[in-house]
This record gives structure tokens, sequence and C-alpha cells, in this order.
């Protein structure tokens, strides 16, 4: 599930794509569609040489070579699962940043976060903040509970996500949309109920937890946000 949270930071990069009306969709679908499939038949090969209840190990895949018998294959898969750790890891944390950046830009946070160098035009400070507090929280939290930190949060993001579509097709139906979702209540709510389904298999703690992390972001909204946002300051000088 960690791997497939890196197709939804495709969006983020949407600001410094040619045609992202066009570009993203087919970037996040696509890719998404061809990984699935690979996930899929590797699954299949899996459990086709191991008991699927002897796979639930940190390193699923390289038990399967084990099996097999072939050890330089096995250290090679390791290695590879390790550069794809690390890839998907610099993408969120790129992705993070172009958050915070466009949060930023919107009066929702500290201009500190949409400063951009003026060599390369990337938001810097934000990203040597994220990954400085990226680190330490690696350090000291245990990575079971980071697992189930980062699945919960994607997951009720992805709800919050499913429900703005529904929202939006009501509130802005006349609204330009290059790309158009499908089945509209109908693939959002079972998107919802399929993140929920997920959400219910992990433990209270986390729950608590996420309900935490929610009353931090409230606070900064309420505290911070709602004074300093551009399209509310906007909306009062119109009116």
């Amino acid at each position: 599930f960690f791997a497939f949270i890196g197709f939804d930071a495709v969006s983020t990069a949407a600001q410094e794509a040619k045609s992202p009306q066009r570009d993203m969709p087919i970037g996040i679908l696509g890719s998404l569609a061809i990984c699935t499939v690979l996930y899929v038949l590797v699954a299949a090969v899996l459990t086709g040489v191991v008991p699927y209840k002897d796979l639930n190990v940190p390193d699923p895949i390289a038990k399967g070579v084990d099996v097999i018998g072939i050890a330089w294959f096995s250290a090679l898969i390791k290695l590879g699962a390790l550069t794809g750790l690390t890839t998907v890891i610099l993408v969120l944390l790129y992705g993070q940043s172009r958050i915070f950046y466009t949060m930023a830009n919107d009066g929702l946070l500290p201009r500190l976060f949409a400063h951009v160098h003026p060599t390369y035009q990337t938001p810097y400070r934000s990203q040597i903040l994220i990954g400085a507090a990226v680190a330490i929280v690696a350090a000291l939290v245990p990575i079971g509970i980071l697992g189930e930190m980062v699945s919960i949060g994607t997951l009720a993001a992805f709800i919050l996500v499913c429900g703005s579509v529904i929202y939006l097709r009501r509130s802005d139906k006349e609204m330009y949309r290059p790309f158009r979702v499908p089945g509209v209540p109908t693939v959002p709510i079972l998107g919802i109920l399929s993140c929920l389904f997920l959400m219910a298999g992990l433990p209270l703690d986390t729950w608590l937890r996420l309900v935490v992390w929610m009353a931090i972001g409230f606070a900064i909204y309420f505290f911070y946000s709602r004074k300093h946002s551009v399209l509310r300051r906007r909306d009062g000088t119109t009116a």
C-alpha cells in the first residue's frame, strides 16, 4: 500500500507540467494501471512458490527467491526493494514541498514555505524543513507505527478527495473540466467505502493518532489559515 501513495504525488507536479490537463490523468492512471498489473503478477508468482501465510514478512519477494535457492538473486531483489523505497520517499518529499508551496501562496501557511531558490526556482526552505522533520520522526518512531500512520493518513485524505469530487460536481456544475471523473457519485462513493474498509483493519491507537493529527491541522487552520487566506480576503473585498 505504501508504494501506491506515490501515484497521487504526480498531481503535485501539475504546476511544472506543460499540459497538465492532458498529461496528469495519463500519468496517474497509466502508471497506476501498469503497476497494478505488475503487482498482481508478482503476487501470483509468489503465492505459487510459497504458501501465502509464510509471506507475512518484511521482505516477501526475497523470501520467495530464497525458496528457489538462488542466493545472489535474493541479494539483488533486496537491493531493488531498498532502491524502490528510496525513490518513493524522495517523490513524497518532493510532493509535500509543492503542497506546502501552494498552501503558502494561498495564505494557508507562512510565506516561508513559498520562498523559492533564486537559481533553481524550487521551494528549498520548505524542502529542508520537511526533510529534517521526516528524518527526526523516522529516527524516533518505530517503523510499524509509522506504516500505520502513513496508511490511515493517506486513506483519510483519499476519502476527503472523493467527497470533494461529489461536492464540487454539485457546487460548480459549470466549471470547465478537461478530465471528468466517470460515474459520479458512484465511483467516489465506492472509493470512500473502500478506504473505510481498509482503515477498519487498523488498530485503535492508530485512529487516536489520526484524531490528534487532525486536531493539530484544525488548530492551524482556525488560528492562522482562515485569517490569512487569500481567497477569503478576495471574497471579502468583492463583497
